[in-house]
């Protein structure tokens, strides 16, 4: 598949991921809501590397330059 995240998005996808992950580890967030904001950052940290977010594709939605 054709990638279609930029730099950008990647690194902001990225972040939010660690913060989830520090607020979990500094028990801000606990219990339901840890699990689900660790899926959460899990997805983004899984786009973040792959260079691709699934629900953006039928919308052709990109933040990739083209080249």
């Amino acid at each position: 598949m054709k990638k279609n995240m930029g730099t950008v998005d990647r690194i902001i996808r990225a972040l939010l991921a660690v913060v989830v992950v520090v607020l979990g580890v500094t028990n801000v967030i606990a219990g339901t809501w840890l699990v689900v904001l660790g899926i959460v950052a899990a997805v983004l940290v899984l786009t973040s590397i792959i260079g691709l977010c699934p629900p953006s594709l039928p919308f052709k939605v990109s933040t990739r330059r083209q080249r």
